[in-house]
């Protein structure tokens, strides 16, 4: 979906990435790889196939906007290092045209070598554009530019006319900041409330609605 904020054309995609043509940058937020390995070190039977997934989606995204930079806002690693890290290390090669930035976010906490190895440029606490201010778990950031953040994972509450409902990622732009959807299928949601003046587009496995 296509849609105009702030002077700027931006393109919100149903795998739960932003798209900015104008700066060739495609944007995710809370990746957290490793996070199923981490659960099995506990003894929790999740599959292997979680972030895999989570890498072929985003492999599609960047075949199909062939973007100048992967900017991933917070949280791109979930713990410490793992199986699933040398996987992404390995899967990153394949992108060497591409630059790799980081916002670093709270699960953020990797040796420096690990971002190294990774070909990925870290940035403490924001990266800006020229019209936005990307930082992970805050609203606002220490700039006058727009805000946009991710951390809380976001996501709305639909209903069908049987009054049965829904909870779905949601991408949230209000007066003062935005939220991006999680990038992972492995984590919940917290339900937004829009205000006056907010949008809110649910994601949904076919398309972007506007709610």
């Amino acid at each position: 979906m296509k849609i105009s904020f702030r002077g700027e054309e931006l393109i919100l995609d149903k795998e739960r990435a932003l798209y900015l043509p104008k700066e060739k940058l495609l944007a995710i937020s809370d990746l957290h790889l490793g996070k199923a390995a981490h659960f099995r070190k506990s003894g929790l039977a999740i599959p292997n196939a979680v972030s895999k997934n989570d890498l072929e989606r985003l492999s599609a995204l960047l075949y199909q906007y062939q973007p100048e930079i992967l900017l991933i806002n917070g949280d791109m690693f979930h713990s410490d290092h793992n199986s699933e890290i040398d996987e992404f290390i390995a899967w990153r090669q394949q992108f060497s045209t591409i630059e790799f930035i980081l916002v670093k976010g709270n699960h953020d906490k990797q040796h420096d070598n690990i971002y190294a190895a990774s070909k990925v440029t870290v940035k403490d606490p924001t990266y800006q554009t020229n019209d936005f201010c990307f930082i992970h778990d805050a609203f606002k950031c220490d700039s006058p530019l727009y805000s946009i953040g991710g951390h809380i994972h976001p996501g709305v509450r639909m209903y069908n006319k049987a009054k049965q409902s829904i909870k779905l990622p949601c991408f949230y732009f209000g007066n003062e900041y935005a939220i991006l959807p999680a990038f992972s299928t492995f984590t919940g949601l917290q339900l937004v409330q829009a205000r006056e003046n907010d949008a809110i587009y649910a994601v949904t496995p076919s398309k972007i609605v506007e709610i």
